[in-house]
């Protein structure tokens, strides 16, 4: 394969405990418990370069939504032998504070962020308090200031980043959200980021209850599959199995590899 790539979910945080309407929109009535949330940055290798997907959130954004952050992305990627200076590309999936914090420490890449992201981030639907609530209001204007530096490309629906690495809008969980394929020695891998949470999202077609538009996100789940063209080869955005099934890749932060083959398949 011409370009093959190396991916990394490095883990930053997690959310415990859950419960089931936490979620699901629509949760089974007779489960009590739910998994854990897992919070990522991905790295993508290849090709002489290190692209980056998504920022995550900060100290301070934890402490203002109680969230307990194991390792800020920043240090988690130095920890991993890559200095935030360095990457001059960073894919952000979307707005929401978890996946665009952080957004001022990386002086010298640019950032790929669907138009139709920066028009809802900044739009009439913020008025709106549970669609504005997953927003950070400071990262979202440190994007526009990036706007302002010429420092963002935007894409509208299908791009390419680098060859072997695309991105394409979704929508559902936010408008503007955007799933990164990436061509690996195992085939298309794709980070489907919050297109589902948890393997079973889109595994029982139950959405994640925060949601912009339900139909955008059912359609996305099949964009998800088509680009992934099998079951193993897509990477839910939140979700601890992600951590069970891939092989560490690290001994000083949590990073797992993945583009090697799960430990289990979800192939039927």
């Amino acid at each position: 394969m011409g370009n093959a790539y190396e991916i990394y979910a490095l883990r930053y945080a997690t959310m415990s405990p859950r419960t089931p309407h936490l979620n699901f929109l629509l949760p089974d009535p007779h489960e009590t418990t739910a998994q854990d949330l897992d919070y990522f940055v991905w790295l993508v290798r290849g090709g002489g370069r290190d692209i980056l997907v998504d920022t995550g959130f900060n100290a301070e954004e934890a402490k203002a939504r109680a969230r307990k952050l194991t390792l800020n992305p920043v240090d988690a990627l130095a920890g991993f032998g890559v200095a935030a200076d360095a990457i001059r590309d960073v894919i952000v999936t979307h707005l929401h504070y978890d996946h665009a914090g952080n957004l001022d420490r990386f002086p010298n890449a640019r950032f790929h962020l669907q138009e139709r992201e920066m028009s809802y981030a900044t739009g009439r639907c913020m008025c709106n308090g549970m669609l504005r609530h997953p927003f950070s209001v400071e990262h979202v204007t440190t994007m526009v200031r990036h706007v302002y530096g010429d420092r963002v490309t935007f894409h509208s629906g299908d791009g390419e980043i680098a060859p072997g690495v695309t991105v394409h809008r979704v929508g559902g969980h936010s408008d503007g959200l955007q799933v990164v394929r990436v061509e690996t020695a195992r085939g298309p891998v794709v980070l489907a980021s919050d297109a589902a949470h948890y393997y079973a999202n889109l595994h029982k077609r139950s959405p994640f209850p925060i949601v912009y538009n339900v139909g955008d996100m059912a359609q996305g789940w099949e964009t998800v599959e088509r680009l992934a063209g099998h079951p193993d080869r897509f990477i839910p955005g939140h979700d601890p199995i992600v951590s069970e099934i891939y092989p560490r890749a690290s001994d000083k932060v949590d990073a797992f590899a993945l583009h090697l083959a799960p430990s289990r398949s979800f192939a039927k």
